[in-house]
């Protein structure tokens, strides 16, 4: 039985159930946080210790501007109203990506959000934003560059924005769409993927438990047969 340490996920669907549902993509984007804390509790209770999601790529910045200004307002709010509940929990914060580009406001309490949650160890959800893998290796590799030092993948790992973090064992996509998208594709190199039907905000936690079944059935080989 495969030991489950570290879950990503590509939360996809939130505005195609907004419009479907409410004719708003913001719509769904605010009844995705469900998803989302119902996924937290379920980590929490059965002990995973890593849970990435994918909330913002590089890409998005092409949508219109009022809805990446509703996404950064609901990121805001999420962390000023839930921020105690998740130190209570025990749950550290950690945000990856080129978060440099983000409204001041919103940057600043990312670093409070990650400050606050430092110390705490029952799991560690990191939150993608602004996050493009391409990006993400051409900084490391130009990190690796700068210091003269060997190109191997260790280096490489050492420089990537989840240098600290375990690799994904599972990687969830929701939407009924099968591709990357950008997504930590030098990470999940061994990452065994399940692409899911149903739109994110529908996605229930006996989903998730249907995919934690299925891949602790999987022989994980890593290329050795």
């Amino acid at each position: 039985m495969n030991p489950v340490n570290h879950v990503a996920i590509i939360m996809d669907g939130n505005g195609r159930w907004g419009l479907k549902q409410k004719n708003s993509r913001n719509a769904g984007h605010r009844a995705g946080l469900d998803s989302i804390e119902s996924i937290i509790n379920e980590c929490l209770r059965i002990k995973i210790k890593y849970l990435t999601l994918y909330t913002f790529s590089t890409e998005n910045w092409k949508r219109p501007k009022k809805e990446i200004n509703f996404l950064f307002n609901l990121l805001e709010k999420f962390l000023n109203n839930k921020i105690q509940n998740l130190i209570e929990k025990n749950i550290k914060l950690k945000f990856v990506g080129e978060l440099n580009r983000l409204p001041n406001k919103l940057k600043k309490l990312l670093k409070t959000s990650e400050l606050k949650t430092s110390k705490n160890s029952s799991l560690e959800v990191n939150i993608a934003l602004n996050y493009g893998s391409k990006s993400e290796l051409i900084n490391s590799i130009k990190t690796v560059l700068k210091k003269k030092i060997k190109i191997n993948e260790k280096n490489i790992n050492k420089y990537l924005y989840t240098s600290d973090i375990a690799e994904p064992d599972i990687l969830i996509r929701t939407g009924n769409t099968h591709r990357l998208s950008n997504f930590m594709l030098w990470q999940i190199a061994y990452t065994e993927i399940f692409f899911e039907k149903k739109l994110w905000p529908d996605f229930t936690v006996n989903d998730f438990k249907k995919v934690l079944s299925k891949f602790k059935s999987i022989q994980r080989n890593y290329g050795s047969i």
